[in-house]
């Protein structure tokens, strides 16, 4: 009998905390290298999922991919034309400009917007089943570039009009692409957790947003002086649409420092983030479900 109580008290004195693997990093990045090759066919099937149901429940389908970049180049080009504003020297025709700056933001915007969506949609997934989150985070990455795919067409066909040369540096455009969906992926899963516990987050990313096209090189080129320029070049999105769109036209890049500063700073920040977003999932998970 005392032996028993012994016992008991011994074992009431036992308490498990499990061991984080921020202090074996080595072990934490096989496990996140294994769970991202681990996450392809189901990021493949959930992105087919998407892009399906993004499309089949809409009358006009897939011309709203055309839409938005169709719209904000006839609504510009009509305010230049009238000198409503003085958007000064561009190196393509102005609709051309607008319309291929335009499709490059929005690439960025859908980017930003992905990792968000994606883990508040499948909240309840999340808290029932076991599975890799790169997943989400893949299956959105795929569906943005499917959505420029569609806007690509659109593009090409009003460089024919225009007729509008290209340079041979055409082929090294999805590098900065690349580079350019990297950045709003790594910016939306840093709030990704955020965004799945506070709605304000996806809200006020709306507001954020549609203030900081007015600060990006879409519908004017660079400013050269002033405060305004001092801010548009201080965007880190600047350096990388604007090179997309330098290689994909004059092949002449106007700033290729700041364009791979801002590279190596969001593969860094993304490698970053990803930790988090793994470590931090959890625990987000557990709130949601209670």
């Amino acid at each position: 009998m005392k032996q028993n109580n012994t016992l008991k008290s011994q074992l009431s004195e036992v308490i498990y905390t499990p061991e984080s693997l921020l202090k074996h990093p080595l072990k934490l990045f096989k496990q996140m290298w294994r769970d991202l090759l681990a996450s392809r066919e189901l990021a493949r099937r959930l992105m087919m999922r998407d892009i399906s149901a993004q499309y089949r429940q809409s009358f006009l389908g897939i011309i709203w991919a055309f839409l938005p970049p169709i719209f904000m180049a006839t609504g510009f080009t009509l305010a230049s034309n009238a000198n409503v504003i003085n958007v000064g020297k561009t190196d393509l025709p102005y609709p051309a400009y607008v319309m291929f700056s335009t499709a490059l933001w929005q690439t960025f915007v859908e980017a930003l917007n992905g990792p968000i969506q994606a883990v508040t949609v499948a909240k309840p997934m999340l808290a029932r089943v076991n599975f890799p989150r790169e997943a989400l985070i893949l299956a959105k990455m795929g569906e943005v570039f499917f959505n420029f795919a569609i806007k690509l067409i659109l593009i090409v066909a009003l460089f024919i009009w225009f007729r509008v040369s290209v340079s041979w540096t055409v082929i090294l455009t999805p590098v900065a692409l690349i580079h350019l969906v990297l950045l709003g992926t790594f910016i939306g899963i840093l709030l990704a957790p955020f965004g799945v516990l506070y709605q304000d987050v996806s809200k006020a990313l709306t507001l954020f947003t549609g203030f900081w096209l007015f600060l990006t090189p879409v519908v004017y080129p660079i400013p050269s002086a002033g405060t305004f320029g001092f801010l548009v070049k201080l965007n880190p999105v600047t350096p990388l649409l604007v090179t997309a769109r330098e290689l994909a036209t004059t092949g002449v890049v106007s700033d290729p420092w700041r364009f791979w500063i801002v590279s190596v700073i969001t593969i860094i920040g993304l490698l970053l983030t990803w930790i988090g977003f793994r470590l931090a999932m959890p625990y987000v998970v557990e709130r949601v479900s209670s």
